[in-house]
């Protein structure tokens, strides 16, 4: 019997009317790079979608592609970027951030997420050392919405983070990697127009509420940087590896996320809802959670005996082991998640 999959949301290809555009368009002949029609109408549309219309967008293929372009672009060449230790870029990126010549330089986390109190001591630390100019500069901080626990910033949090951010003259950039969870959950969140005026780069993530394949980076206040540099970016996309040459194909995929339609929020709130159907199955039994979240990732924490059961008939991951023999698990659900699967997930634990 085929084991029904919670591992991951990117596990299927993508929605059907993205399937459906891109086939439709198939023959058709446009300029390459991003230069054409489909790509200049899904910016537009995402300007909409975050109230800014005068933002750069561009378009790239992941999201470590995109985090390692982004984070290096926002860096001077002595400079390293902060982030908590259970930052995607710190732990899951493979030393990408590292490998551009850039440190990561790692503050502890709460449930995920990064406390402005912890930063502001961090760098107030930092520059009463006389020796400072000997150690790598800190020069952008780097969040997650959500995070790697499925938690949220509220806009009180993006405020403190940026008013610490402005006293030491830091960037702020968002991985939005899931930022459709985030923007969907039911409980209290910062909302896009928190994030467009708050934060000075983020992406919007395709490939995880989905997308075959694409990330869109947003400058939603061009205005605070170089105007000569930020022209010269899809340059240093080329330079990193990261112009498609088939540029067309991402565009037609944000066209169909950010349409009338707004598939990209209707992907998401579906991720979310089946996700708080896990939820519940496992909190009417009980079961303990590593971390509260209301987002598409549920951490419960399971006894190797309930873990025999579940695993025999349902792929999630391990995420990590704790105390008294238990581990927490990760399920995870996606835009293509059905009823029928987590029926039969809620079932199953019912009998745990």
């Amino acid at each position: 019997m085929q084991k029904i999959k919670f591992e991951t949301d990117y596990q299927e290809g993508c929605h059907p009317k993205i399937l459906d555009i891109l086939s439709r368009t198939n023959l058709e002949q446009t300029s390459g790079y991003g230069i054409d029609s489909h790509c200049e109408r899904a910016k537009n549309l995402i300007r909409k979608f975050i109230n800014k219309p005068d933002a750069k967008v561009f378009f790239m293929i992941g999201g470590t592609q995109t985090n390692t372009t982004a984070i290096k672009f926002l860096l001077n060449p002595v400079e390293g970027v902060i982030s908590v230790e259970s930052g995607h870029i710190n732990v899951h990126e493979s030393g990408a951030i590292e490998s551009t010549g850039h440190k990561v330089l790692t503050l502890p986390h709460h449930d995920g997420l990064l406390d402005s109190e912890d930063l502001r001591k961090y760098l107030a630390a930092f520059y009463a050392d006389e020796a400072y100019e000997h150690e790598v500069q800190p020069g952008l901080v780097y969040i997650s919405f959500s995070s790697e626990y499925g938690t949220l910033y509220t806009r009180e949090m993006l405020e403190n983070i940026k008013s610490v951010c402005n006293e030491y003259d830091l960037k702020l950039f968002l991985d939005g990697a899931r930022l459709g969870a985030g923007l969907t959950s039911e409980s209290e969140h910062a909302d896009i127009n928190d994030i467009a005026r708050i934060c000075d780069a983020f992406y919007i993530g395709g490939t995880k509420n989905g997308a075959l394949f694409g990330e869109a980076v947003v400058f939603p206040n061009p205005e605070i940087f170089n105007a000569k540099k930020l022209n010269k970016f899809r340059t240093f996309i080329k330079q990193q590896g990261g112009l498609l040459a088939k540029g067309r194909l991402i565009g037609i995929q944000f066209e169909a996320l950010f349409d009338d339609d707004n598939l990209y929020l209707k992907n998401a709130s579906h991720a979310n809802k089946q996700a708080m159907k896990i939820k519940q199955a496992f909190d009417e039994k009980k079961i303990s959670f590593l971390i509260e979240s209301f987002t598409n990732q549920q951490f419960p924490i399971l006894t190797q005996e309930q873990h025999k059961i579940l695993s025999s008939k349902f792929d999630y991951e391990i995420w990590q082991p704790l105390e008294d023999n238990r581990l927490a698990a990760r399920f995870c659900t996606s835009w293509a998640t059905s009823d029928e699967a987590v029926e039969k997930l809620t079932q199953e634990i019912k009998t745990l």
